[in-house]
């Protein structure tokens, strides 16, 4: 075994800290809940639903921020044009603004009288209080991920690679879909597990547009408002024991796949 220089030991107890402060408080978080209520939580049809209900809409949310922020994300990674600097910073936005003002914001534009809601209304879709605003809003707030992925994912495709393929007769769109888009298919995933994790955490927003159908951390929270912190700390418990088990399955597949190689 190669041994350890002063550097990289100094580097693993500063790491170590980070990493302790992260797993502390979710150790002690598992270890605190109780069994029965635990038991008891995944025979509640309720929150169940409002798990179902945050995965889902999560996974929704996902599909259309890689639907729609993939192509995006190639036109920042490979051209320069009037406004990028603006695109992109309004892209980053729902990062750093506080989520009750996502929401609130969301609201006034997904109301039935809203600019978008009202048309989506006389098409018999509804956003406050619905399913479709649990997931605006988990998009709203994750689908950044997605785009910054991706574009760095692009931009670490030589160039010269896709000209030469298109010089070889092959066409601009068969480029991206043969050249481009598996070069930077680790990159988009990545972007796209980090959408999904996002997302299922969103609070905020989603309390003001959609507190009904329950999600799951807006169960959580009812719960601890009604004082139940036991109730509140067994969903949570439920809650994290899937998050981890769905992200160790994912990547699982994607080293399967071949995703993260780089030979």
């Amino acid at each position: 075994m190669r041994k350890l220089d002063h550097t990289t030991i100094f580097f693993v107890f500063m790491g170590s800290f980070l990493v302790l402060f992260i797993l502390i408080p979710i150790a002690n978080l598992m270890v605190s809940s109780n069994l029965n209520s635990i038991i008891s939580n995944l025979q509640n049809s309720a929150v169940l639903g409002a798990i179902w209900v945050s995965v889902y809409s999560a996974l929704i949310a996902t599909i259309l921020a890689v639907i729609f922020g993939v192509p995006l994300a190639y036109i920042l990674a490979r051209h320069d044009f009037a406004g990028k600097g603006f695109i992109e910073s309004i892209i980053d936005v729902p990062i750093v603004i506080p989520h009750t003002v996502s929401g609130i914001a969301l609201l006034l534009v997904f109301t039935s009288s809203g600019i978008l809601g009202a048309p989506f209304n006389n098409l018999g879709i509804t956003f406050v209080n619905a399913l479709p605003g649990v997931v605006i809003c988990m998009l709203f707030v994750s689908s950044s991920f997605v785009v910054n992925s991706a574009r760095e994912g692009f931009e670490n495709v030589d160039p010269r690679m896709e000209k030469v393929a298109r010089t070889l007769g092959s066409g601009s769109m068969r480029t991206f879909f043969v050249i481009s888009l598996p070069l930077s298919l680790r990159s988009i995933v990545v972007g796209s597990i980090m959408c999904w994790a996002r997302a299922i955490s969103e609070f905020g927003s989603i309390v003001i547009l959609a507190y009904y159908p329950l999600a799951a951390p807006t169960i959580i929270y009812q719960q601890f408002e009604n004082f139940s912190l036991s109730g509140a700390t067994s969903i949570s418990v439920i809650l994290i024991s899937l998050c981890l088990a769905l992200f160790v399955v994912v990547r699982l597949l994607i080293r399967g796949w071949g995703v993260y190689d780089t030979d």
